[in-house]
Order: C-alpha cells, then structure tokens, then sequence
C-alpha cells in the first residue's frame, strides 16, 4: 500500500468516524420517547446526565450504553485496519460526539464516548478511567469535576503501560473532553455548579 492510498484509508476512517460520533442518541431517543427538546431541559446537553434529567432513567441508561457503544464500535471497526487507524477513529469518534455536524457543531462532553473508546482500546485503561469517575464522583458529587480528572489522569494511565501512539491518542482526547468542560470549571470555580443527586438514580 502507498503513501495514497494510506491517506485515503486514513481520511476515510476519520470521516466515518466522526460522522458515527455525531449521532445524537440522547437527542433521537428522548424525541421518540415523546419529549420535545432535550436542549431545553437542564444543562441543554445531549448525553445521558442531562436526559437523567428528564425523570427518564431508561432513556438515560440507554443514551448512556449507545454513546459508549458507538466508542468503542469506532476503534473496533478501525482496528481491522491496523492499530494506528483505530487510534484515528478513536480521536474523531469523540470529535464527532462533541462537535456533530448535524447538531451546528454543539453536541455532548464526550465522557461516555471517550469510555467506550477507552474500553477497546484495552479494558484496563477503559477501567482506570470509569473508576476515576466513580472515586471522585463519590467524594466530591460533582460528575464535571470527576469527567476533568479521570480526562486529565488518563494520559497517564496510558503513559504508563500502553505505547506511544495510544499516549497520543489519549492525549488529544483528553485535551478536547478538558475543553468542552470549560463552562463547567467556571462553574466550579465559582462554586455555582450542580452537584450529583444519588435519589435520581
């Protein structure tokens, strides 16, 4: 295979990898379940936190498994064609999630979709992060403050016992989940974000 037709597999995973991570699941189903505009409700996020805010918690547990899944679905898929490929998907997977193109570019954290990505990747790191989460989750009961340092520890966790190109991938994925988090360390910052409600689950 030459320097062509490596880009042209590599563009090819990229776009389908996006266009995979830009499909609004919490959006689809809570319209289906007979509720108008998630953007409207709570945060005005798409992901499965803000459909848990509808009182909907099968909508939320749903969203929840299909964001994950169509993470982990990415790399998967990709990695047929080789590891560094399903690094590819990796990265615009969670892009297509937090930007999607049928969504004018505003879309969800990308905690969900980052785990089902870290999941394929290996299951330990997939592990390291979701436990993070759950860890400072507990403590602190705030889910913004426990998706920024599972998002800022992970790199770690990868340097730690993957190779480089997954360290990459990590590194990117995690800069992007850190800045889509942007309002929510102002919030934090100002002490005027909502904490973790354990009675809505």
């Amino acid at each position: 295979m030459n320097f062509g037709d490596d880009f042209t597999l590599i563009t090819i995973i990229a776009l389908l990898s996006y266009l995979f991570g830009s499909i609004p699941f919490g959006l689809i189903l809570t319209k289906l379940g007979g509720i108008s505009n998630l953007r409207e409700i709570g945060s005005g996020n798409i992901g499965a936190t803000n459909v848990l805010r509808t009182g909907r918690k099968g909508l939320a547990f749903f969203t929840l498994v299909l964001d994950i899944g169509k993470g982990f679905g990415a790399v998967i898929a990709a990695s047929f064609f080789g590891n560094n490929n399903a690094m590819i998907a990796s990265i615009f997977v969670v892009v297509g999630h937090i930007f999607p193109v049928w969504l004018k570019f505003k879309g969800g954290k990308g905690v969900a979709t980052a785990i089902g990505v870290l999941l394929a990747i290996d299951w330990f790191l997939g592990s390291f992060f979701i436990f993070t989460w759950l860890i400072v989750g507990l403590i602190f009961r705030y889910s913004s403050l426990a998706s920024l340092l599972a998002f800022i520890l992970t790199p770690g966790y990868a340097w730690w016992f993957m190779d480089v190109p997954i360290v990459f991938a990590c590194c990117i994925i995690s800069v992007i989940g850190i800045y889509r988090h942007t309002e929510n360390i102002r919030r934090l910052i100002s002490k005027q974000e909502s904490k973790i409600r354990l009675k809505n689950f």
